[in-house]
C-alpha cells in the first residue's frame, strides 16, 4: 500500500516575462526611494505631533524626498519606454509579432472569401421557363 506523495512545490511557468535588467534596476531603486520617503513622512508626522525639534527638518527633508521619489518613478517609466523602443520586437521572419500578424491576415482573408461565396450564392436571379417567359425569382 504505497501512497505516491505530491511535491510541496510545483514549478509553474511565468505568466509574464521578467523585466529587462535596466528596467528592473530602476524599479528596485524607485521602491527603495519611495519606502524611505514614506518612513521620513511618518517620522515627520509623529515628531510634529510630539512637538519635537526634529519636526521641521524632517518635513523639509520629506519634501525633498518626495521630489526624489517622483523622479525615481518617472525614471522607471522612461527606462521602460526606452528599452521597448530600442529592443522591441525583432523584425525577422521568425518574429512572434510577424507570425501573429500573418495568421490574422489569413483568418481575415478566409472570412472575406467565405462572405464573398455566400454573397454570390444568395443573390436572387430570375429564371425562365422552356418557352422563354419569366417564372419569378428563385434562389440560385
Amino acid at each position: 500500500m504505497s501512497v505516491e506523495q505530491q511535491p510541496l512545490w510545483v514549478e509553474e511557468p511565468a505568466v509574464r516575462p521578467r523585466l529587462p535588467d535596466p528596467v528592473r534596476t530602476a524599479a528596485v531603486r524607485a521602491v527603495i526611494i519611495v519606502a524611505a520617503t514614506l518612513i521620513q513622512a511618518m517620522v515627520a508626522i509623529l515628531s510634529t505631533l510630539a512637538g519635537s525639534w526634529l519636526a521641521f527638518p524632517m518635513v523639509i527633508s520629506s519634501v525633498g524626498s518626495t521630489v526624489l521619489a517622483t523622479w525615481g518613478v518617472l525614471d522607471v517609466w522612461v527606462t521602460r519606454q526606452v528599452w521597448n523602443q530600442r529592443n522591441g520586437v525583432v523584425s525577422m521572419p521568425s518574429s512572434t509579432a510577424r507570425k501573429l500578424r500573418r495568421e490574422r491576415r489569413r483568418a481575415r482573408r478566409a472570412v472575406r472569401t467565405a462572405e464573398r461565396g455566400t454573397r454570390i450564392r444568395s443573390h436572387r436571379t430570375p429564371t425562365r421557363s422552356a418557352d422563354g417567359s419569366r417564372q419569378g425569382l428563385s434562389r440560385a
